[in-house]
């Protein structure tokens, strides 16, 4: 696995990725593309929660489960894709209260690198997919990975927001201190439960005022209205 990554995460994630499971996984990774199976994000984007963030820079975590399974919209961030790429509906429901919680515009696109940029670590459970097939890479590795990732920001980092939206966030979860940072909970964004508690969560207001009062600069939530994506 190459690693395009903060070097503040390297020396770590070389000690994890060295593991017989994560070995495992480079394997079936390796057959899924010698069976010429289309996999999402494109292997340089798979560690992007650790490209855009480096690792004392975290203030904020969000979990997803499960990368965009469609062509051109996963990238590496939970919930965000390329600009140029249609707004998915769970993100369309995070900018309704985006706008209900901080007044704030939703943007003409769902690129969310400007927050990873402020602190924010978005990352899924399961870090591949399968074109298509959601949930094709689940039991393969992946959650033990970031199992591990979770529990070492618990372990190592304090005064931290972990945003968790849906049950299968909340059990990932369950390692986190609540004494030593802060966890916010409630329902997916998903056009199938929003209505029943993510919006009017006020999960960024909370989130802004929790940094604040440790003297932490707050995320500016508010994306610009045109980003370009570097291809480099």
């Amino acid at each position: 696995m190459s690693l395009n990554v903060d070097p503040s995460w390297q020396p770590w994630l070389d000690e994890e990725c060295a593991k017989p499971y994560m070995q495992q996984l480079r394997g079936f990774l390796r057959a899924e593309k010698d069976a010429h199976k289309v996999i999402y994000p494109r292997s340089q984007d798979w560690f992007n929660a650790f490209h855009y963030c480096g690792f004392d820079q975290a203030k904020v975590v969000i979990l997803g489960q499960d990368p965009y399974h469609g062509p051109g919209q996963a990238h590496g961030l939970c919930f965000s894709v390329k600009p140029g790429v249609r707004v998915p509906p769970s993100l369309v429901n995070i900018y309704k209260e985006l706008q209900r919680d901080l007044g704030i515009q939703p943007p003409p696109h769902g690129c969310l690198i400007p927050w990873a940029e402020q602190g924010v670590i978005m990352l899924n459970a399961v870090m591949t997919v399968e074109q298509g097939k959601a949930g094709a890479h689940q039991g393969k590795g992946w959650e033990s990975f970031t199992d591990a990732v979770v529990e070492k920001l618990n372990r190592e980092r304090e005064g931290l927001v972990f945003m968790l939206w849906g049950s299968y966030a909340q059990k990932k979860g369950r390692v986190i201190d609540r004494q030593c940072h802060c966890v916010l909970e409630s329902v997916h964004p998903s056009p199938l439960s929003a209505h029943r508690g993510f919006i009017g969560n006020g999960h960024f207001s909370a989130a802004n005022l929790w940094l604040q009062e440790r003297g932490v600069v707050p995320i500016d939530w508010q994306l610009p209205a045109h980003y370009e994506l570097s291809e480099a």
